[in-house]
């Protein structure tokens, strides 16, 4: 799993849970990059054409609960669908004011679905606030976000 140009991630032990700490050159490169490294915290490796894509969209009142929806999002649809989510592709991000002064953050992304009988996985069983970071910092975005293993 390689992330796309413009993203980066790296996998940080925590205590008995696992953390990613990314990086990227705009707000969905930071959230494709946590996504990539959530794969990989699941696998160390994908077969590279197996499995289809499919889309997603997630809506939360803040960046932060975006990023944590979106993550939560594809540990729900793994578990359901049965397939390990890879391949991530965060097209947009956007931001709006409800009339009623609500912040309303949406995202539409995509990932690859591997099957999991393909892949040797671990379990990787929900994403935490404890300790989540994303901010804007110099020229990119940087994450710093926990699992539950």
């Amino acid at each position: 799993m390689t992330p796309h140009q413009g993203q980066r991630f790296e996998l940080r032990e925590h205590t008995a849970d696992i953390a990613v700490e990314a990086a990227g050159n705009t707000l969905e490169d930071v959230f494709a990059a946590v996504a990539e490294g959530l794969a990989a915290a699941s696998c160390d490796e994908t077969p590279d054409a197996s499995g289809d894509r499919f889309s997603l969209s997630v809506t939360a009142e803040s960046r932060e609960a975006l990023l944590f929806d979106y993550l939560d999002d594809l540990i729900y649809l793994r578990d359901v669908r049965v397939e390990l989510p890879v391949d991530h592709r965060v097209e947009t991000i956007s931001h709006s004011d409800d009339a009623d002064e609500t912040a309303c953050w949406t995202l539409e992304a995509s990932a690859r679905g591997v099957p999991l009988a393909e892949i040797d996985a671990r379990e990787v069983k929900a994403v935490t606030y404890s300790e989540m970071r994303l901010e804007r910092v110099d020229d990119e975005w940087e994450a710093y976000v926990v699992f539950d293993v």
